[in-house]
C-alpha cells in the first residue's frame, strides 16, 4: 500500500510540474501574441511615417519643380527678347550661346540640388522602417534566448 501511495504522490507531483510548466508556456505564448500585435502596430505606423515623409518630399520637389519651371520661361522670355535685339549675326550667335550655355547651366545645377534632395529624402523615409527591422531582429532574438 504504501508503495501504491508513493507511485500516486510520484504521478501528483508530476501532474502538478506538468501543469505549471503549460500554465508558463501558455503565459509566454500569450506574451508572445501580444508582442508581436504591438510590433505589428508599430510597423504600421513606420510605414505611416515613412510614407509622409515621401509625401512631403514629393510635394517638395514638386513645387521646386515649378518654380524652376517659371524661372526658366521667364529667363527664356528675356534671352528672346534680348536676342531679337541683335544688330548682326555674330551679336546674335554670341547672345544665343550666352544663353544656350546659361539655361544648361542653370538645369544641371538644380537637376544636381534635387538629386541630393532626393537622397536625402530617401534616406529620411526609410529611417522608419530600418529602424522597424531591427527592432524585428532584436524581438527575433529575444525569443532566441
Amino acid at each position: 500500500m504504501a508503495a501504491a501511495k508513493k507511485t500516486a504522490d510520484k504521478a501528483q507531483d508530476m501532474f502538478t510540474e506538468a501543469q505549471k510548466s503549460m500554465e508558463a508556456n501558455a503565459e509566454k505564448l500569450g506574451k508572445g501574441i501580444e508582442d508581436v500585435a504591438a510590433f505589428g502596430q508599430e510597423t504600421l505606423e513606420a510605414m505611416a511615417e515613412s510614407t509622409e515623409i515621401a509625401a512631403k518630399a514629393a510635394e517638395q520637389l514638386n513645387a521646386d519643380i515649378a518654380a524652376f519651371s517659371k524661372q526658366s520661361f521667364d529667363e527664356t522670355v528675356a534671352a528672346a527678347k534680348d536676342i531679337s535685339t541683335a544688330k548682326t549675326p555674330a551679336e546674335l550667335f554670341e547672345k544665343q550661346a550666352a544663353f544656350a550655355t546659361s539655361a544648361f547651366e542653370s538645369f544641371f545645377a538644380q537637376a544636381s540640388k534635387w538629386g541630393e534632395a532626393m537622397t536625402a529624402a530617401s534616406k529620411e523615409a526609410a529611417a522608419p522602417m530600418a529602424a522597424r527591422a531591427n527592432a524585428a531582429s532584436d524581438l527575433a532574438k529575444s525569443y532566441a534566448a
